[in-house]
């Protein structure tokens, strides 16, 4: 399984040599790298040409590829048109799923969201009425969220780690991070939900008509209390966005998580967690639900 991580920024061009990304630096030095040894390629710079050849290579290769814009923030993704042999028959699978077992993941989800945000708050000895607050909006939540528990505990979790003033959409250093980092993993996430022949955009609870990854959006939720603990570790007194924090963020999908009792690397969590929904999906049985906890180790 590939298991590299590329973060491009000082290059002129990306072009294939053989099945090797070729890399010309800024420098006019050339580095190549086995595509086939690649999980996720950034390239965050944004006078930098990427030829057709390695474009192909790329998606024939499953590699999640990311573009940046100026602001350094990840803007595009590249995603084969075709990820799995069986894509036609899974995609129709996906259109039948019934919306009772859809609100019973939403359920699951949240959840597991929930769960995993208190983890963070207790690993950074926060305030321990708000734990309990969001352990009540844990047990409460019910099939669907109806009364949206998810939201009352984002707005008590947030504010608890990043103070009383944050907003979730300010533009600042935080958030920068935040966003940065739900980013790189809702790619990693549609490029395994399509090797999986899966439609990243027909969702189960996300269903955005202009979002092209609500399934995506659906599965990330709880991964991010990873990125919101990096963040809060390594950003919370920053005023700018710098480099290292960029790849530190990138470098989190290369960290292993508990899952099922098991450590297991981020990409093979996914590749669990993804099965489980989709096992419940089908059978409506809620014990067929697994997911990874907040923390990582490395590799």
């Amino acid at each position: 399984m590939s298991h590299r991580v590329l973060y491009v920024e000082k290059s002129n061009e990306l072009k294939l040599y053989l099945d090797n990304l070729k890399v010309i630096l800024e420098s006019n030095d050339e580095v190549l790298f086995p595509i086939s040894d690649i999980m996720i390629l950034v390239i965050d710079n944004y006078r930098s040409t990427i030829s057709v050849p390695l474009i192909n290579k790329l998606t024939e290769n499953n590699v999640c590829t990311i573009l940046c814009g100026v602001d350094h923030l990840p803007r595009s993704y590249i995603l084969p048109m075709n990820g799995h042999f069986s894509q036609s028959g899974n995609i129709n699978k996906q259109i039948r799923w019934s919306s009772q077992n859809k609100k019973k993941v939403h359920q699951l989800i949240v959840q597991a969201k929930i769960f995993n945000q208190v983890e963070i708050l207790k690993y950074n000895d926060l305030d321990f009425d708000v734990i309990k607050k969001l352990y009540q909006f844990r047990d409460e939540v019910e099939e669907g969220d109806p009364t949206n528990r998810e939201g009352l505990a984002a707005k008590m979790y947030f504010r608890e780690l990043f103070g009383e003033d944050f907003a979730r959409m300010d533009e600042d250093v935080i958030n920068a991070g935040l966003n940065y980092g739900y980013a790189v993993f809702r790619a990693l996430i549609s490029s395994i939900l399509v090797s999986k022949g899966y439609l990243p955009n027909l969702g189960i609870f996300h269903r955005g008509k202009q979002n092209m990854f609500n399934l995506s959006d659906d599965i990330i939720e709880v991964f991010r209390p990873i990125v919101d603990q990096f963040v809060y570790t390594h950003m919370k007194e920053e005023i700018l966005f710098k480099q290292e924090h960029r790849e530190g963020l990138i470098q989190l999908t290369l960290k292993k998580v508990v899952i099922d009792d098991k450590t297991q690397t981020m990409a093979n969590a996914i590749h669990l967690y993804i099965e489980s929904i989709i096992k419940v999906l089908h059978s409506g049985k809620k014990q067929d639900f697994i997911f990874p906890l907040p923390y990582c180790y490395d590799l």
